[in-house]
C-alpha cells in the first residue's frame, strides 16, 4: 500500500521557518545594498550571500516521497550512510535486546526524518546532552537527542534524532497517542547529524555498513509479527 507521507506544497521542512526567514532577510538586504551602491566589495558580498542563501534553501528541502508500505517492512528513518550496526540491550526506553542501525547525515543530505514503520506513538522525550561528532559511537548515549518510541504489531521500535557538532537542535512533529504510518514525516535535525534506529532483535536486516539509504524509501529490515496473548 502506498502512503504519500502527507504530501506538502511547501517544499521546505517544517521547523526551519525561522532559519529561512533570517536567511531571506539577510540575502534581500545584501542584494539591495549591492545594487544601490556599485562598490565591487558590495557586489562580491551580494554574490557570496546569494550562494550561501541557495545552500540554506537546499539544506532545508523537504521532498514528497511516496512510500511503499508492506507488512513488516522497515524503511529508512532518514537519508544518509549506515555507519554502524550492533546488537545491544537498550535499557533506557525499550528494556530489550535490540539491533541498532546508525545513519550519519551529511550537510548535503535531506534532514527530515520519517516513520520507519507504522504504529502508535508511545513516547516522545527530549534528552539534553553534548554535541560530539555525530559519527562517533558514543554519540547515541551522550549527545543531545529526541527519542520516539513506536508500538507496532512487530514489537517496540525506537528512533533517536541525535544532534551533532553542527546540529544544535532537533525538532519532532509527533505526539504520544497518535497513529502514524510508514514514511510519514517524523521531524527535522538542523545541519550535520545522526539517526539511530532500534529494532527487535529478530529483525532480518537488508542493509550493511556503508550503504546509502533514503528516508521513507530504502528497505532496511523485515520484522516478524508478534503473537498476541490469548
Amino acid at each position: 500500500m502506498k502512503h504519500a507521507g502527507a504530501d506538502r506544497l511547501w517544499p521546505f521542512a517544517e521547523g526551519g521557518e525561522s532559519n529561512l526567514a533570517v536567511a531571506t532577510a539577510v540575502w534581500a538586504g545584501a542584494l539591495i545594498i549591492s545594487r544601490r551602491w556599485s562598490n565591487p566589495l558590495f557586489r562580491l558580498l551580494g554574490f557570496v550571500l546569494t550562494i550561501i542563501y541557495l545552500l540554506i534553501l537546499y539544506f532545508f528541502r523537504d521532498p514528497n516521497r511516496p512510500t511503499i508500505e508492506q507488512p513488516g517492512m522497515v524503511v529508512g528513518p532518514g537519508d544518509g550512510e549506515v555507519v554502524n550496526i550492533v546488537r545491544e540491550h537498550e535499557s533506557e526506553f525499550l528494556n530489550q535486546e535490540s539491533v541498532r542501525i546508525s545513519i550519519f547525515l551529511s550537510v548535503l543530505d535531506v534532514h527530515v526524518q520519517r516513520i520507519p514503520i507504522g504504529g502508535k506513538v508511545l513516547r516522545v522525550q527530549h534528552h539534553p546532552g553534548q554535541f560530539l561528532q555525530a559519527y562517533r559511537p558514543e554519540a547515541s548515549q551522550v549527545n543531545e537527542y529526541i527519542a520516539t518510541i513506536l508500538e507496532t504489531p512487530y514489537g517496540l521500535v525506537l528512533v533517536k534524532q541525535i544532534a551533532g557538532i553542527m546540529a544544535r537542535r532537533c525538532v519532532n512533529y509527533l505526539h504520544p497517542g497518535e497513529t502514524v504510518y510508514t514514511g510519514e514525516r517524523l521531524g527535522l535535525i538542523r545541519f550535520g547529524s545522526r539517526v539511530d534506529l532500534f529494532l527487535p532483535a529478530d529483525a532480518r536486516l537488508l542493509i550493511s555498513i556503508g550503504d546509502k539509504v533514503i528516508g521513507g524509501i530504502t528497505p532496511l529490515a523485515r520484522l516478524k509479527e508478534k503473537e498476541q496473548p490469548a
